[in-house]
């Protein structure tokens, strides 16, 4: 039996493509959005059924405050910030669009 290896081959090298690209656009974990002489804020994507404290992204968010603050670190105010909007789905024509919603924490160095 016969069958077509182009199309098997054009297929799986759109997905080589496409996968990165969409795991690039979902991995953004904790970042530091404003950063100052004594702290800063970071912020970072959280589940609400799972809650902000259990975020794995938290710990990414601790240790980026830990890292600025070698002293140790007061947190400020926390609470949850502005997110974002974004495609769910790499392929073309999707109209799949997910809220991202965001944590932020303003911390002041000791």
């Amino acid at each position: 039996m016969l069958y077509d290896k182009s199309r098997m081959k054009s297929w799986s090298s759109w997905t080589v493509l496409a996968v990165p690209l969409f795991l690039v656009s979902c991995g953004e974990g904790a970042l530091l959005v404003k950063d100052s002489a004594d702290g800063g804020v970071v912020v970072y994507p959280y589940r609400v059924e799972q809650g902000n404290l259990l975020s794995s992204f938290r710990k990414e968010a601790v240790h980026l405050m830990e890292q600025k603050c070698q002293g140790g670190y007061l947190i400020v105010r926390e609470g949850e910030t502005k997110g974002r909007l974004r495609q769910a789905s790499p392929v073309a024509g999707s109209n799949d669009i997910v809220e991202e919603r965001r944590w932020g924490i303003q911390f002041q160095c000791k």
